[in-house]
Parts: structure tokens; sequence; C-alpha cells
């Protein structure tokens, strides 16, 4: 294990400490190791924009070493959408690079006078002014800084200008195209005057067992599945379609279906791809889902391929088939450091307010129409200026819905105020519990029954996905297992991708501590456990969180591959509290639970 750095904006105090090896082999990395520092050493009931929040950049154990798809890094904090624990995962090269400039991880808190950035350089950290980057968007920051200390070996974590501007779902950027989207970690960030860290590192990642880690890179490598393949050809453009169709994506803001958008393949991954200049991957990944755009009018200079969420949310979810329209929708986004799924979804609530006169053009300014690509890339910029009816959605959907009133909350798709991604519990079941259950809410990416369960991991063999009959096990196991793999620094792309035995392969001779499948599981359980008690020292019940009723089909629809289906959400929520032995009321972890993952002295000593 490497370093963990403390600094302390307020008065620039700058503080390292030794990754303590026993927090490193039960809480593993990444928001593992986020939210184990935050609930010892964050006071409660911070404000989420003030000095006391702790933002956390937090790489995994396998993060830059030769285990596939080990590029990613976690963002951990508070989150000023949804008030809960935050954390939001990103590729690309920064996570990596982090630890060559010799950190695992860094914790910051307080306030700094005026604009400044971090800058790590093989071991050395210093604060560095940046009132000449404050205002700029992301890819000028980026540009600047690797000028400034390096291309070559230098790589760059900033916010735009949302996050300057405290936009609740601003994000932070990475690689000018990888972002960490969700929580609204880019608003703390910005909060904190803090525009960027740059890492320059030349230094090597430790590893038990350098020599058998490439043997086992070697030996994977050949290994990809028929999901990786579907990766490795379109990215997750590749969904859009067939996301469509199946009633997995949610159309016209969760109200319509496929019959609604047969236009859906003008923005399918054969259409994406042939706007692609070239492919693009994240550091050493052999899966390389991302791609750069063909230059032209419009578009950004570094213009990235818009992922499925992108062009769920900026397309289908609007009924728009204007392909060029998105992609610079998500130029704008990732330029600004906006959350794609978040802006996106905001758009479509405003379209549906327009719709139904609870908006009109006087107050918004232009035609808000189902259909439009143009109003959809103008009103992201509003969101991202904060400017006229930007200012109230740049609060995020749920607080928009509260301010306009008027019956808009119907249209506001969220849970606790996140806003939902482009993946639909009518379609996926254990989403509805997923969006509700974990620490951090509407989260696509923790996994569930039948969602995310790696390769070879387990099965759901229920004859009926809507059944709660056998759901809670089910349930805890899959997200588990999630937990652990984005912990650990490899995509979740990874973890479908190839067996799941490469994974416990490459911790066990790149960490040096020998886990068994099931211990790997109990990892990932204390993990998200821990996730949760912070939500509940926080006072927040997820039983209390609401969630929009259209996500589970409250009224059913009536046409399309949904239709007249409802989830019964609190049943599959009541059998998961049984299998996580949480109270089936406040949610809280029974003391045998909380000894058996080796947390009831933490949580009791608070």
């Amino acid at each position: 294990m490497g370093k963990l750095l403390f600094i302390d904006l307020a008065n620039g105090l700058i503080n390292e400490e030794p990754y303590p090896d026993d927090i490193g082999r039960d809480f593993i990395g990444g928001y593992g190791l986020g939210v184990r520092i935050l609930y010892d050493r964050m006071k409660t009931c911070v404000d989420p924009l003030g000095p006391d929040n702790m933002l956390g950049f937090v790489g995994g154990p396998l993060t830059g070493t030769p285990a596939l798809t080990s590029g990613r890094y976690t963002v951990v904090g508070k989150s000023p959408l949804t008030g809960t624990w935050g954390d939001s995962s990103s590729g690309g090269d920064f996570g990596p690079y982090m630890k060559f400039a010799g950190y695992d991880g860094i914790f910051i808190t307080g306030i700094s006078p005026s604009p400044v950035y971090l800058y790590l350089n093989d071991g050395n950290a210093e604060l560095k002014d940046a009132i000449d980057l404050w205002g700029k968007d992301s890819q000028y920051t980026d540009d600047v800084l690797r000028e400034r200390y390096g291309k070559r070996d230098t790589r760059v974590a900033c916010v735009g200008p949302a996050g300057e501007r405290l936009v609740k779902f601003a994000c932070i950027m990475n690689d000018k195209g990888r972002a960490a989207g969700r929580s609204g970690l880019g608003a703390v960030m910005g909060s904190k005057n803090l525009k960027a860290i740059a890492a320059t590192g030349t230094l090597s990642v430790p590893v038990s067992n350098m020599a058998a880690a490439t043997r086992l890179r070697k030996k994977w490598s050949r290994r990809m599945n028929e999901s990786a393949e579907l990766f490795y050809e379109y990215g997750t453009a590749g969904l859009t379609d067939s996301a469509a169709e199946t009633g997995d994506g949610p159309i016209k803001n969760w109200s319509g279906s496929f019959v609604d958008f047969p236009e859906v393949t003008d923005i399918d991954g054969d259409h994406v791809n042939s706007e692609q200049a070239r492919r693009y991957g994240c550091w050493r990944c052999t899966i390389s889902c991302g791609g750069r755009m063909k230059p032209t009018a419009g578009r950004a200079e570094d213009s990235h391929k818009p992922e499925y969420e992108t062009l769920n949310m900026a397309g289908s979810n609007v009924l728009n088939s204007d392909l060029e329209s998105i992609i610079q929708f998500n130029d704008l986004c990732n330029a600004e450091g906006m959350d794609t799924i978040s802006a996106g979804a905001a758009v479509a609530f405003a379209v549906e307010c327009y719709q139904n006169e609870i908006l009109d053009h006087r107050y918004v300014g232009m035609d808000l129409n189902w259909r439009n690509g143009e109003a959809v890339v103008e009103l992201a910029g509003k969101i991202a200026r904060r400017e006229g009816i930007g200012d109230i959605l740049a609060e995020g959907v749920q607080v928009a819905a509260e301010r306009i009133g008027s019956g808009s909350e119907e249209f506001a798709v969220h849970s606790g105020g996140q806003e939902l991604p482009a993946h639909d519990p009518k379609f996926v079941p254990a989403l509805a519990v997923t969006y509700r259950m974990d620490a951090t809410p509407g989260r696509h990416t923790q996994g569930g029954a039948g969602w995310i369960m790696g390769s070879n991991f387990m099965d759901d063999s229920r004859e009926n996905k809507y059944t709660a009959d056998g759901f809670g096990e089910l349930q805890s196991r899959a997200t588990s297992m999630v937990h652990l793999v984005n912990a650990s620094g490899i995509c979740l792309f990874g973890y479908t991708g190839y067996d799941i035995e490469f994974i416990q392969e490459f911790m066990t001779e790149i960490t040096g501590h020998s886990y068994t499948l099931d211990e790997l599981v109990a990892v990932g359980e204390r993990i998200g456990t821990l996730r949760h008690l912070f939500n509940l020292r926080e006072g927040m019940n997820p039983l209390d969180l609401h969630m929009n009723p259209r996500a589970i089909g409250d009224p059913p629809q009536s046409e399309g591959p949904n239709a007249g289906i409802t989830i019964d959400a609190e049943a599959l929520t009541a059998d998961y509290l049984r299998a996580m032995e949480w109270d089936s009321s406040t949610t809280r972890p029974s003391d045998e639970k909380l000894k058996q993952l080796g947390l009831f002295e933490l949580v009791t000593a608070r």
C-alpha cells in the first residue's frame, strides 16, 4: 500500500499518512476506503457544500496494475443532490496516474480563500494558485495543466464552470471525456474553490508478486466473452436500440415506450460508430469501449463518443433522434462538467412541464417540444450557466419540482433527489430496490438480482423475475460483489466481460492477501453496510426516500414491452431487508450482523 494525503484548504495544511494494512484488507480501496475514512473522521450532518464535508479521491488496490480494466478511481463525499452518502467512479488515466504520483487516496476539507489546484509529483504535493483557470472549461483546464507539467506523465481531474456555479449535478472530469458523474460531487469540489488535481507520476504501484500478475494479464487478455466483445465493437452505444425495444431504456420521460420512438435506430451503435474518428480506451484497457468523434462544425475540438446513458437521456427520453444534437449535448456537458444523466433528465422534466402548460415560452425562452434536439442543447447550456429556468433546473429535478409546483412533481423522475439513470425497474425489477436501498440512491451501477452479476459468478434461476421469493439472498450477494469490484479499481465491464476468477486471482497476487470468493463477497457486504450506516447516522432511512412511481409502473403503461407491469417494490424490499438482517422499519443492521462484518465496535464507538 502507498500513502494517504489529507489537505485542509482553509489553511493550506497538507499531511501524509501511511495506508493502514488492516483497512486495506478489510475495506479494499475505492469507496470502501473512502467510507471508512469519512465515517471515522467527518462530523455528522455537515453542509455538503460547507467546509466540513470531506471530498476524497481514492484508487483501488488494482488501479494502475497489470490487472485487466484497472483504470478506475472513485470520488467520495456527502452528496449535495441527495444529502446522503455520495460516490462516483471514473475511468480514463487519472486514477492510475494519481497512484503513480505516490498516493492511494486524497482527502480534502475546508474552503480555500481563493481558487487553487493541487499538484502531485512523485510523492510530493503542493497547492497552487488557479485564478487563471477559474471560469475555464474542463478541456481548457486539462490542456493547460498538462502543457505546464508534461503531457506524457501528467493527468488531470477538474471541474468545469458548472462545478464552480454549484450546479447540484456537476461532475468531475478527467481525460476530457471521462467523468465521476453522479452524486453532484463536482459541486462539492467547486464549493471548496478547488479547480483541479494534476498528477505527474513515474513511480511504480506496489505489487506483491509482479511476475505472477504479469502472467495473469497475459492469460486473461485472451478470454474476453461476448459481453466484452459488444463493448469493444460499439461501446455502450451498442445498447441503445435494444434497450428501447426490450423496455430497459426509459422513453418520453418514463411515460412512453418503443411505440412512441421507433426512430431510436437513428441513434444506435452503428450510427454512432459512423461518426467516430478513432477508438479510445482507458488506461491499458483490453476492452477500449470509448471513442473520439470526427471533428466537424459544432463539436468540441476533442469530442468524445456519447455513452448509452447519454444517448438515452438526451435521445430516447426526450424522443430526440437527432444524433448530432446528442453529440453536441455530450460535448457541452463534458466541457462544463455536468452529469449527462441528470442534465438529460432535467431537460425531459422541463419539456413535460412545458407540454402540460406548467412552464411557458415567456419563462423558458424557447419551444420545449419532444423531438427538439436543438432545444436539448440550448437548455443544457442554460443549466450550466444557471441562466433563467436553468437556474432552477440546476438544483436537480426534485428541488425544481418543489419550486415550480403546479403538479410538476409527477414529471420529476428521481429517487431521493438523484435523477434515475436509463435502466427501467419494470424490465429489471431488482433496480426498484437498488435505486432506493443503496446508499447512493438512483444508481444503476450498484448491481442487483439479474443485473450486473458478473461472468460465472451467480445466476438468477427464478422462473419469475418479479417474485420476491428467493430475491433477498440474490440481491444481497449480487450487490455485495459489485461493491467489491467498485472498491478494487476494476471496471464493471471487466467484471461482466471476463470470468469472475480473474478478479480473485489478481487480488491475491497484487495485494498479497489470499481471498476466497466468499471472502470477497463478505468484504463487499462490509463496504455496502458501512455506506448504509453513514446515511443512518445522517438521519436518512432509505424507506423514507421518495422514488417517482413511474419507475415501478404505477400506474402501469398501456402499451409497449412493459405494458401492464407494476413492480411490488415493497415485497422485494422486505425480502432484501430480511436477507441483509436489517430491521424492517429502521433498516438498522442487527448487532449480530454488525459483529459478523467487524463493524460493531466502529459503529458503537461514536
